[in-house]
Formats: C-alpha cells, structure tokens, sequence
C-alpha cells in the first residue's frame, strides 16, 4: 500500500529519539552518581580487632591504647569504618577461635585485624596448635568475606632459639598461604625499647601506644 500514510510521523519519530536518548543520558549520568556515592557504614561494617591485652588495653586508660586511637584516625579519615574491639586479656589463638562464630553473627565485619598468638608463646603450646587456630581464624573470616589482617608476633628466646624462631615464622606463612595482609611484627620499634614498655616486661606502655597503631595503619588502610 504505497499510497498509505506511516503510523507515527518523521517528525514525531524524530522527537521520540530525541527523548529516548535524552532519558537514556539521564538514567546513565544518575546511575554513575549512585556508584560514586561513598557506602554507608551499614554496607561497609566494622573493623573487627580480635585480640589480646595488647589490644584490650592492658594497663592503660581506654582512650590511650591504640585501638581507641585507631577509632578517632578512622573517624577523621574513613568515617564509615566503625571498631570492634573484641580483645580479651589473655586470650590465645584458640579462645579467639572458639569466640569468633559468635562474632560474625553479632556484626556485619568488613576487615578483621588478628593480633593473636602471643600468649600461646608465652605458654609454650605446641607449635602445631597455634598454626591450626590462627589458620581457622583467617579461615573463618575469609568464608564471610572479609579481608583480614594478621599481626605478626614475636616471643623472648626464654623456650630456645628454634621455638622462638618457628613461632615468628608462623605469621608469614599463613598470611602466603591465606593470601591476606600482613603486619610483619606488630611491636616493631616498641618491643626492644624498655623505656616504651610497662614494669612487666610485656605490654607496651601509654607512650608506645600511636606507634603500635602506625605499625598496623599502614598494612590495614589499603583494606579499607
């Protein structure tokens, strides 16, 4: 039917593209806005601290340990990020294990930070055993997506040189192995300066407490 009329006009054809992009343009430049909103805390979660007296403070006032201090860097530079300090004094690698199921049901944890270890040295438990609960640890956090971060430790020769030497070692073979972030000793610069250490020998002081957050701010904030 050559002589029959189109059912929408040139013109009118003409207008629809022109709205249709117009509303296609539209809809891109808001959905770019959206993605490059900042997340809200609820969708980023918190960093979990899952740790010993070193991390819960031992000796100190809650504002000077360096998880407080964490708190407020977080706080001026990636606000979103709130802490979960859930360090216990004496605690090994294996009470963080048992603890942690509970952990991960209470709270939606974006990045883990796990200082634990030392009392297992301290104590002298079995190599073996350690490994196997830190392992489970990272294990348990990386099953729930969470990007962990492994503070390494070391321990005074008092059991042997090769005690003292396989259990530092243990640190960076499970973050190779975990393929996760670590801060290979978390008392760098502090440990072997007595005048930063507490009378017992083992816990840093009040003074030490920024440069332990230093150690870890810089292998924690690219997980961030």
């Amino acid at each position: 039917m050559s002589g029959a009329k189109p059912l929408i006009s040139s013109k009118t054809m003409k207008l629809y593209i022109r709205l249709h992009t117009a509303v296609v343009l539209a809809l891109a430049l808001t959905f770019a806005f959206v993605a490059s909103l900042p997340v809200s805390s609820s969708e980023r979660g918190a960093v979990l601290v899952l740790g010993d007296s070193l991390s819960a403070g031992y000796g100190l006032e809650r504002e000077q340990s360096w998880v407080h201090l964490l708190q407020e860097r977080l706080s001026a530079t990636h606000p979103a990020y709130q802490v979960v300090n859930a360090s216990i004094s004496g605690d090994t690698s294996r009470g963080g294990e048992v603890r942690l199921p509970k952990l991960l049901q209470r709270k939606q944890i974006a990045v883990a930070i796990v200082e634990l270890g030392g009392n297992d040295g301290l104590r002298g438990i079995r190599l073996s055993k350690t490994r196997e609960h830190l392992s489970a640890i990272v294990a348990q956090l990386k099953a729930k997506g969470v990007r962990v971060l492994l503070a390494g430790m070391q321990i005074p020769p008092n059991l042997g040189p090769r005690y003292t030497r396989e259990f530092a070692a243990i640190y960076p073979e499970l973050a190779a192995a975990h393929e996760i972030a670590l801060v290979p000793f978390f008392l760098e610069g502090v440990a072997e300066d007595g005048a930063l250490m507490q009378a017992d020998g083992i816990h840093p002081t009040a003074k030490a407490q920024p440069l332990l957050l230093d150690n870890v701010w810089l292998h924690l904030e690219p997980l961030l």
